[in-house]
Parts: structure tokens; sequence; C-alpha cells
């Protein structure tokens, strides 16, 4: 009988319900234990996914030595001291993003995870979205000549409860960070300066957070490429995540909003259903970052998507946040000084 990694997840909201579901259906892996700060819905769902145990307290994970492999979908201000007692237990770990809230944390636990030589997976699903996997294979097979220009759309329906925007960090944390990493896989090369804008349309409570609902940055790469990336909590019709590649022969397109390939046709229009979640859009994703996951853990290989690809990315996002808040380009390089 193969080996099945021994895991834990911590955090059951929606998405780290999702993680725990693919666990269950993932050959390499074995759901021992469910964690949330709620235990009666640890309890709830230790029971409808045939956990072995459940648990509000961390630590009975981590005094798990049969335990080997964690799954953190806490909030991103918990993770920090999650990710330090994973990588001191010797657990094997896939976090979702942004590894942290605070870069100098990020960093710290960058150290922590190099020193104990831990396995950590970020979890940047549109990298295995087949679409995107596609587009970077695409790119770089030199279909569309040299990559010259990124643009990127992320786009959900509303925002979300203030009590999420309060401990999220902002938009350009949360939801750009996705696109600053998918802009230096595709491009493949650093991004070295941010200038970025923003305003409030929609929802006036974020303003409490010194945060907007609407935001535009413009990147630099290392390569004298350079892109832009939109940002928005108000595409109420839908959840609308693509992407554009601009070569120097050539252009890739990547994701469109139809949840189905079909077309209505009536006398009133021409119609299609519209993505309604992330869950729905990115559900091969979901599903194939963890197969990624289980086989490095069994390989003790190093994961596509490292400790070092969520610094980077916190690092941009950083950056981005800094140039909106002071209305000046940021570079990079000067981050240190900023943060």
């Amino acid at each position: 009988m193969a080996k099945k990694i021994r895991t834990a997840v911590f955090g059951l909201g929606r998405l780290g319900y999702w993680h725990a579901i693919n666990v269950t259906k993932n050959r390499n892996a074995e759901l021992v234990t469910v964690c949330d700060v709620s235990l009666e819905t640890a309890e709830r769902i230790a029971r409808e996914l045939e956990a072995q145990s459940y648990t509000n307290n961390p630590e009975d994970v981590f005094q798990d030595e049969t335990i080997e492999a964690v799954i953190i979908a806490t909030p991103t201000s918990t993770h920090f001291e999650l990710l330090k007692r994973a990588s001191e237990t010797g657990k094997a770990i896939f976090v979702e993003k942004p590894l942290t809230i605070d870069l100098s944390d990020a960093r710290e636990i960058q150290e922590i995870i190099h020193t104990n030589n831990t396995i950590c997976q970020v979890g940047f699903m549109r990298r295995f979205d087949p679409a995107y996997a596609e587009a970077k294979r695409r790119i770089a097979a030199g279909d569309i000549g040299n990559p010259i220009y990124f643009r990127g759309i992320s786009r959900d329906p509303q925002a979300p409860h203030e009590s999420f925007v309060e401990h999220s960090g902002g938009i350009f944390i949360d939801v750009s960070i996705h696109d600053f990493d998918i802009a230096r896989y595709l491009m493949n090369s650093e991004v070295t300066s941010v200038s970025a804008h923003g305003n409030v349309l929609k929802y006036p409570f974020v303003k409490k957070y010194d945060d907007v609902d609407q935001a535009l940055s413009y990147i630099e790469f290392a390569s004298g490429a350079a892109g832009d990336i939109e940002a928005s909590r108000n595409a109420y019709y839908g959840y609308d995540i693509r992407a554009e590649v601009i070569g120097t022969e050539g252009s890739i397109f990547i994701g469109n909003l139809r949840e189905h390939d079909i077309q209505i046709l009536t006398k009133a229009g021409n119609t299609h259903d519209i993505l309604p979640d992330f869950p729905v859009r990115f559900k091969d994703a979901y599903t194939i970052e963890l197969e990624e996951f289980y086989k490095v853990v069994l390989e003790k290989g190093t994961p596509q998507i490292t400790v070092d690809d969520g610094v980077k990315a916190l690092e941009i996002s950083y950056a981005a946040r800094q140039s909106y808040q002071r209305a000046q380009k940021v570079k990079l390089e000067m981050l240190q000084s900023l943060v």
C-alpha cells in the first residue's frame, strides 16, 4: 500500500474547507486532524470528512509527531506563529497567500524555513491553473517572441466583510498579490518598480483602513518589460480574472468570464453564464496544487512556489501600497527603508 502523508488542516472557512475536501480526494494524503477556532465547526467538518480528530488548539497538531504535513488556511494575521511552529516541529507546510501580513515577519519566516530545511509551498494557485500553465509553456517555447508587456485583471463581485478588510493588509496585498506573482512567473523577470493608484468608488468603509476598492498598479521588470494590474471589488456581474502577455511576435490571452462554454440565443439577445466565485474558476488549480505539494513531500523535493516566491510577491505588494500612500513610484531595491 502506497504511503499517505498524514495531514492536518488549520482554518475551516470556505477555502480551508475546500482544501480539506481535496486532501480527502488525494491518493497520497490522509486527513488526520482539522483545527479551527470554532470547536463546533471543527467537530462538524471532522465528522463530515471522516477525519480522525478535531481541535481548536494548534499545539495539539504540532505535538503530534505522526502528523507530517499541515495546510494553513487561517486568517493571514495568524500565519506567522503557525508557520514558525510548523517549521520548528518538522511539518511540511502548504500555506495560503499571503505568507504573512507584515513583511518583516515574512522575511523572518523565510530564514526559519531555510534554516530548518522545511518544505513550504505557498498557495498561488493560478500557476497551476491549466490556462495559465499552458500560457507559461507557450511563452517559454517562444510562441509570442520576447514577452514585453503584462496585463492582469482581478475583479471581485463585491467587497468582503469589514472584519476581513480590517486585517487583510488592503487590496494590494489581498488581491493584487496574485497578479504580482503570476506576472513574475509568466514574464520570467523580477519586478523592479511599482507606481500604484487607487480610489474608493463603492465601499466607503474601506477608507477607515487606508484602503481602496479600485486599484491600478504599473510595474516595470528587470528585463525592460512593463505591465499594469487592475484590482477591483466592484465587478457586480461576477468573478473576473484575466491576463494578457504581449510579446514581440504575438500575444496570449488567458481566462474569460464563462462558467460553461455555452451561449444562449433568444429574442432578448445573446447571453452566457458568468463565473460566480473563485472556487468555481480555479477548481482544477486547487486540486492540482495539492497534488504537486504531496508529490514534493513524498519525494522530499522543492515546491514550484517556495517561501522565497511568497516573500517576493509580498514585497511587490508592499511597494504598491507604499506607492499609493505616497503618490510616488517605489523601487523594490528601496523597499527596505520604506517598511
